[in-house]
């Protein structure tokens, strides 16, 4: 098989466009510029990735495609916007094996598949593993959800369950058997079809991924909204794996749940009398605690409060 320099730049483009699903109702894929028909607010978000810090031991160069493209959808996804293309940026070294490449991009359309949408455009060079990627969506009428508006007296909620990738990542790292927690650290699943439905209740006073922890999330919040927020440990939803990873590698559950990151939850607040609208959206959420006129984000735990700091991912 042959290496990156020796197929040429001219012709990987042309082998990745038989890769990738041709985008109906666009224009000029075979240009340096696409068009593309825009009703209604755009919404645009960008995101890299890289080899050395996105690529844990084991991952495929596919999950490592699926990964730049869901990284890009979730903060979609976190605005409640309908994800209506991707533009792809690869930085790849010279020496990397043509059929790595071609797994990459791969994995890519296959993220774009799941988020309903498709590559539009994007560029290939000579670099150290990074991949850079937009993300457009739309609204479609749809109030946006931001980080800047959570009340004092809203509830908090949160999609899913909390700290698999960090288990995942910990299991890796000390050979243990986690095979869901290690799937949900290489296969992100953004929320994409859960922020559409969100966004169209209207009942969302503001919404952030938990792409970075969610110690960092709840903080991000708190600075936006200019408000306090109070979690409690008892309330959130932990993966299952979380423990037994814990307890075979002498882990933090603490900092598995709330400091590492690398899952692609929302948590959004949300007006306590609004609850039954939100219920009925169908979106499966948890209710973690509230918010406050504090100056930041706590936890609360077997009846103490302390402040939680940013966190490490």
């Amino acid at each position: 098989m042959s290496t990156l320099k020796e197929v040429g730049e001219r012709e990987l483009i042309r082998n990745i466009r038989r890769i990738l699903r041709p985008a109906p109702g666009v224009r000029g894929t075979d240009d340096d510029a696409a068009v593309m028909e825009a009703d209604g607010e755009v919404v645009v978000c960008s995101d890299i990735v890289t080899f050395d810090r996105h690529m844990p031991e084991g991952m495929t160069y596919e999950q490592f495609g699926w990964t730049a493209a869901a990284v890009n959808f979730s903060d979609l996804a976190a605005m409640g916007a309908r994800p209506t293309g991707l533009i792809v940026s690869l930085a790849m070294p010279d020496g990397m094996e043509e059929a790595d490449l071609y797994d990459i991009i791969s994995g890519i359309d296959q993220c774009c598949e799941f988020c309903e949408t498709y590559v539009v455009g994007g560029d290939t060079k000579p670099g150290p593993g990074v991949i850079s990627c937009t993300a457009l969506g739309k609204m479609e009428g749809r109030k946006p959800m931001m980080r800047n508006g959570a009340n004092p007296g809203d509830v908090v909620a949160v999609t899913g369950s909390l700290g698999g990738p960090a288990a995942g990542f910990a299991a890796l790292k000390n050979k243990v058997d986690a095979e869901d927690a290690i799937f949900s650290l290489m296969t992100p699943v953004p929320m994409t079809h859960e922020g559409v439905i969100l966004s169209g209740c209207g009942k969302v006073t503001s919404c952030i991924d938990l792409s970075d922890g969610l110690s960092t999330a709840a903080n991000t919040i708190c600075g936006n909204s200019r408000c306090g927020m109070e979690i409690v440990w008892e309330f959130l939803p932990i993966s299952p794996d979380v423990d037994d990873v814990c307890i075979a590698t002498r882990g933090s559950e603490e900092d598995m749940v709330l400091n590492w990151g690398g899952e692609y939850e929302l948590l959004f607040t949300f007006a306590k009398e609004d609850l039954p609208a939100l219920q009925g959206t169908g979106v499966p959420f948890s209710i973690i605690g509230h918010i406050t006129n504090d100056d930041g984000a706590y936890l609360l735990k077997n009846d103490e409060k302390r402040r939680l700091d940013y966190g490490s991912y």
